[in-house]
């Protein structure tokens, strides 16, 4: 098995890699069950992080780091979701296209997420920011809503996302070319 070895917010992790296509490959990065990573990464960030009102992630990867950090923090945080639930009402959505998803998705918020975000100061953050797209996806659902998006963050910068201005990041995280 072929990995990559990262240092996280102190923390050492081996991360596997898998091919996105013929000619390339990704360390995956997952959150979920590592609560160490999650724990400090959010402390890590919410260090370099504008003041917020709120934390806001998508579905799904990002749920845990979003969680730590409102629980460290501002205690605030919403979902965006991949499909409407039956208890959300009036919803609000935007296409998006990741690396990791073979798909083009949806968000969506619902209508009492949408008037609980309005006007509020939003921290967007996600696990990996790659291409950009879940992240623009989200900004365009907060500019929707009138939501002030005042920051977007991440734990890793993967490929040419490290070198974006508007993102706030702990790690780089390189792509691997066959």
């Amino acid at each position: 098995m072929d990995t990559y070895r990262i240092n996280i917010a102190g923390v050492e992790r081996d991360l596997v890699k898998y091919p996105v296509n013929d000619k390339l490959d990704i360390a995956a990065f997952v959150l979920f069950g590592d609560v160490e990573v999650t724990e400090k990464a959010a402390e890590k960030l919410l260090e370099i992080c504008p003041e917020h009102d709120v934390v806001v992630s998508a579905e799904a990867k990002g749920i845990p780091l979003c969680y730590e950090m409102a629980r460290q923090g501002c205690r605030e945080y919403v979902i965006a979701r991949k499909s409407i639930k039956v208890y959300m009402r009036n919803c609000v959505g935007v296409n998006v296209k990741s690396i990791t998803t073979a798909n083009e998705q949806k968000l969506y918020l619902g209508d009492t997420d949408v008037e609980f975000l309005k006007g509020k100061r939003v921290l967007i953050v996600d696990d990996v920011i790659s291409t950009g797209e879940s992240l623009a996806a989200l900004e365009a659902l907060m500019n929707e809503i009138d939501a002030n998006v005042v920051g977007k963050a991440c734990v890793l910068a993967e490929g040419d996302a490290k070198n974006r201005k508007d993102i706030i990041f702990l790690q780089e995280l390189p792509l691997f070319e066959k």
